[in-house]
């Protein structure tokens, strides 16, 4: 392959594998934000591995061929591992299982191994004091993780008190999100109008890193232990005795494990959990075969990196070649357009498959897919089935979306800045759910009661099937659905009728317009006042608002020229619904200063200090740069306040503000 080329060129080449895979491996175990799929990684990383082995003379200690992913995240106490928590060597073919069973049969006689499957989660070390939990961290970079201890708790899999009161006990597990649950959590993001996670492995690191354990709570996660780390008061010789002991303890351990005699029989155990991981209801993305015997394991060592006596084989992604079709678009909660191939049917990684994703516009238009082409199918992360590429041409031409949705027949649009084409109709049936939600929400209308489940059930009722539909809910028919009463009914209605009295500024953030936020959204009535004047305004209007930009004047401008906007506005008058701006400007002491709030205030709360700056004409900003005039800072100001002064702003607190708006 490099036959011909300088060893200049050998180690630029080498560089940039490394850089690539470092960026690689920092979205994918410290941001759970993957952007390339394992394979395509591991292939990299292979590459790497054999460029340092030919040229030596480039190997590098801190090369990502000798450390481990992940790093202590600095939101969580750090923890330090006594035992190192310890990657595995990866195998991608049957000669290389048989390489490394040659390599321990060099070292130790009489060898048996255990097989299982390896499950694709985040990898947690749990330890116990007298059978009682009392810590749990991830692996981070293998010395150092991070202490996740609440957010382990509330995994109902992870028992806090052991069968047995061993006096110390450290096991090792993959905390892992089953597919039902990460289906379930997908809906919810994408009704949220949130970024949905890309797959199980992506969900469950995410959920565990919450800062609050009540969001763990909610998202399903599970666990499978399949190993000791470091125990007291107990002697275990092998690994299969101490499976075993620890699934006594109550722990939920590795599913299926099986002890071998020779490496064939383990080749078999890897197949046959191969064949049957499509049918699983978690993720695997390969299967491990550890040396059974402990004493056997410390003559075999590690290496920087890995353990010698364990070694990991990856099942390669699968794909096939089927017809395509058809292409159907789909209107999701959030507006956006999505694509989905129509297949002739195909046996993938344990399931049929017969519809696939296509991304968006740009995919299509890069692979140059058509209605009828022969397609190459894979299942991306074994999970959700993707188009790869066009092997026979048999389309006249390359799809095109619609230029109208296809859900309400509205006009729909590209943003510059994204590969994402959707409908900004707020009264588009196929958003109507997500779209009322957010109306009702806090920030928006702040319509106490209804919340996202009463809001589905009026909406399955047929009781809700336009926005403004929220402003004639009946209150005998809310009281004679099962699980509701006259006394909620009544609650419901009184706040449906106090919304109506709002500030403007909270009725255009519900209305959910593209890039427009709560603080954009009281901007926009600041300056306008009423909702006649912004929706006859122009972009160069807008453009005027200091903190408004081109993309956002223009998403403004879109959604009032649309029809079913203009019905909206129009019924929510009828309705009574405030349309006029309420903001009173006592006086301009302010006007030109920008304030940032930062810390716990005394008093105040920080909402309140913002509405009283913004009384006097100022404005508040979220982060601190020169062109601020004040950070009003409280309690544990942190970072900004950090800032601040090394910027040279002036630093003030609740008193001095309080003198500043007599």
């Amino acid at each position: 392959m490099f036959i011909g080329d300088s060893m200049t060129e050998i180690e630029k080449k080498i560089e940039d594998l490394r850089k690539t895979l470092r960026y690689h491996s920092d979205r994918y175990y410290n941001d759970d934000a993957p952007e390339i799929e394992d394979y395509e990684y591991d292939m990299m990383m292979r590459e790497l591995k054999n460029l340092e082995e030919k040229y030596p003379e480039y190997d590098t200690p801190d090369s990502p061929t000798k450390k481990v992913g992940g790093k202590a995240d600095n939101s969580f106490a750090s923890v330090e591992h006594t035992v190192r928590m310890e990657s595995l060597q990866d195998a991608f073919s049957k000669d290389e299982l048989r390489e490394f069973d040659n390599r321990v049969r060099d070292s130790v006689k009489n060898v048996h191994y255990v097989v299982e499957p390896k499950i694709d989660g985040l990898s947690v070390s749990l330890e116990y004091r007298d059978g009682v939990f009392f810590r749990g961290s991830t692996r981070g970079n293998g010395d150092v993780g991070e202490d996740v201890s609440g957010n382990l708790r509330v995994i109902h899999n992870i028992p806090l008190k052991l069968n047995k009161p061993i006096p110390y006990i450290e096991v090792r597990g993959e905390v892992y999100m089953p597919k039902k649950s990460f289906e379930k959590v997908v809906d919810r993001q994408l009704l949220n109008g949130e970024k949905p996670f890309k797959n199980p492995r992506n969900a469950a690191a995410g959920s565990l890193r919450q800062k609050d354990s009540s969001v763990a709570a909610t998202r399903g996660l599970d666990i499978f232990v399949f190993n000791i780390q470091q125990i007291e008061g107990v002697e275990l010789t092998s690994h299969k005795q101490s499976l075993d002991f620890i699934k006594e303890l109550g722990f939920h351990t590795i599913p299926t494990y099986k002890k071998v005699d020779n490496i064939d029989d383990a080749i078999n155990e890897i197949d046959r959990i191969g064949e049957a991981r499509g049918s699983l209801e978690y993720d695997i993305d390969g299967a491990v075969i550890k040396v059974d015997d402990f004493s056997q394991r410390e003559q075999l060592g590690s290496t920087a990196k890995y353990p010698k006596w364990a070694i990991a084989f990856k099942y390669p992604p699968e794909e096939k070649q089927t017809v395509l079709r058809d292409i159907e678009i789909a209107v999701g909660r959030t507006g956006v357009l999505t694509p989905t191939a129509i297949l002739d049917s195909v046996h993938l990684a344990g399931t049929t498959v017969s519809r696939a994703t296509l991304h968006n516009q740009d995919f299509i238009n890069e692979k140059g897919i058509g209605i009828g082409d022969i397609v190459t199918v894979r299942k991306a992360g074994d999970i959700i089935p993707e188009v790869l590429c066009v092997n026979e041409h048999n389309a006249k031409s390359v799809f095109k979306f619609p230029d109208v949705c296809p859900s309400c027949g509205e006009k729909v649009y590209r943003d510059e800045d994204e590969a994402a084409i959707r409908c900004i109709n707020p009264e588009c049936p196929a958003q109507l759910l997500r779209n009322l939600i957010h109306f009702c929400s806090r920030d928006a209308m702040d319509i106490e009661g209804l919340g996202p489940a009463i809001i589905e059930t009026f909406v399955n009722e047929g009781m809700i099937n336009k926005t403004y539909d929220i402003y004639n809910l009946d209150p005998e028919k809310i009281a004679s659905l099962e699980g509701f009463k006259e006394t909620s009914a009544k609650n419901i209605i009184n706040s449906v009728n106090n919304s109506k009295k709002n500030d403007l500024s909270k009725l255009i953030f519900a209305l959910g317009i593209r890039h427009i936020g709560a603080k954009a959204g009281k901007l926009l009535a600041d300056k306008f006042k009423n909702i006649d004047a912004i929706m006859n305004a122009s972009v160069d209007d807008i453009l005027e608002i200091d903190g408004y930009g081109a993309v956002m004047a223009q998403s403004v401008v879109e959604f009032f020229e649309s029809d079913s906007s203009k019905e909206l506005i129009e019924k929510l008058k009828e309705a009574g619904v405030n349309m006029v701006s309420t903001n009173v400007i006592k006086d301009n002491r302010f006007e030109g200063m920008t304030f940032v709030l930062t810390g716990t205030l005394p008093t105040l709360k920080r909402s309140e200090a913002s509405k009283m700056i913004e009384s006097f004409g100022g404005k508040t900003s979220s982060s601190v740069s020169k062109k601020t005039t004040y950070v009003l800072a409280g309690e544990e100001a942190g970072s900004k306040l950090d800032k601040a002064n090394k910027l040279g702003i002036e630093v003030i607190n609740e008193e001095q503000f309080k003198e500043m708006i007599k």
